[in-house]
């Protein structure tokens, strides 16, 4: 965290912000676990303190229980990535700000404190999850204005100085170009469809278009109007499996390949490979499966099998795509370029579509 946040972190109290019942993430357990206030509060307050994730609604809001539910749909982030995003957005007192993603109303309180009540509009998609937040808000003194709508087409009058998502985006919507002044910046997390691997962008704004560097790997919970729908296997693989698909090998490592959640690797590879979700199987008696599906109404699909003391990997191929020769190439693209993390990449959204590119603007590719 930047020493210039150093003062609103110690003002906004996270606990101040949290339901009663939440899910934090258990680092050590690797899962979603519910913690209850009245029922072991030293326990809350233990994880509303610790730097992790906290779910706050499951399924929309249409979960019910204390067990976790299937799908995340609102959150307290880590508080670690929630003032790095805030170092990147630079803003100062006096400077306008459209806080897209409400959630528990943290980030807003927190932009509150650093620039004015008058200053910050925040907006969430869920009505109960704005309402709750509102609350908050008012009982910790601070009065930004909170709207429910949908932060992806939001619109209101004049321009503002600065634009942050805290959830994840699949495009940047001209809207918060048009309404952000020249030498403003917008940040969000951003990525493809190929993986949950997003990055922070940090885009100024000029011209009429928005460009600028990815700064770090985050995965972040995908605007609700951007979220991608459900692959179901059986649309693409056939009933009797693999049987008729073209087949072939690779020297491709399965050490190499899959990686971890914060690694550049599936990041490069969505830039590369576009309409394609990358499925990453569990291991099972030394074998991995790795699927890729088509987005887009295509349905083309490939599987590679990594298997413990092999040098070559197996793979299957089906459909008027070769989706395994693409994420290949693009795989050998990275590596040919010196495996690129993050922050050597990045994105210029104009009124003709989005564009990421290597190290240069002026060579960019679309996605």
């Amino acid at each position: 965290m930047s020493s210039e946040w150093a003062p609103t972190f110690a003002a906004i109290d996270r606990a101040a912000f949290l339901p009663a019942l939440m899910w934090p993430y258990d680092m050590t357990a690797r899962k979603s676990v519910p913690v209850n206030q009245a029922i072991d509060p030293d326990a809350w307050y233990a994880y509303a303190d610790a730097d992790v994730p906290i779910v706050t609604q499951w399924d929309d809001g249409q979960h019910t229980g204390t067990k976790p539910g299937r799908v995340s749909t609102s959150s307290s982030s880590m508080p670690s990535v929630v003032y790095g995003l805030l170092a990147d957005l630079d803003i100062d007192k006096g400077m306008s700000v459209l806080d897209v993603g409400t959630g528990t109303g943290e980030t807003a309180g927190a932009l509150t404190h650093r620039t004015g009540a008058r200053n910050v509009v925040t907006i969430d998609v869920d009505q109960a999850v704005s309402h709750h937040a509102r609350e908050r808000l008012c009982a910790a003194g601070l009065s930004p204005t909170v709207v429910v709508g949908d932060g992806y087409t939001y619109k209101d009058s004049g321009l503002r100085d600065r634009t942050l998502a805290t959830c994840g985006l699949r495009e940047i919507p001209g809207a918060w170009i048009e309404q952000t002044r020249t030498g403003g910046l917008i940040v969000a997390p951003w990525g493809t469809h190929y993986s949950n691997a997003d990055a922070v962008v940090r885009l100024v704004v000029r011209d009429g278009q928005a460009s600028g560097r990815f700064t770090r790997p985050v995965e972040f919970m995908k605007l609700r109007a951007q979220r991608a729908p459900r692959i179901v296997p059986g649309d693409y693989v056939p009933a009797d499996g693999v049987q008729g698909a073209d087949t072939s090998t690779t020297d491709i490592t399965e050490a190499e390949f899959v990686t971890g959640p914060y690694t550049a690797c599936r990041f490069a590879l969505g830039l590369r490979v576009p309409r394609c979700t990358q499925a990453v199987a569990d291991k099972r008696e030394g074998a991995r499966p790795v699927w890729f599906y088509e987005r887009g109404g295509g349905r083309s699909w490939a599987c590679i099998v990594f298997r413990d003391g092999q040098d070559q990997a197996r793979v299957w191929q089906s459909g008027s795509r070769r989706l395994w020769d693409e994420v290949e190439a693009a795989y050998r693209w990275w590596v040919g370029n010196g495996r690129p993390l993050h922050d050597r990449f990045g994105l210029t959204v104009t009124p003709d579509g989005q564009r990421v590119w290597l190290d240069d603007p002026g060579t960019p590719w679309s996605v």
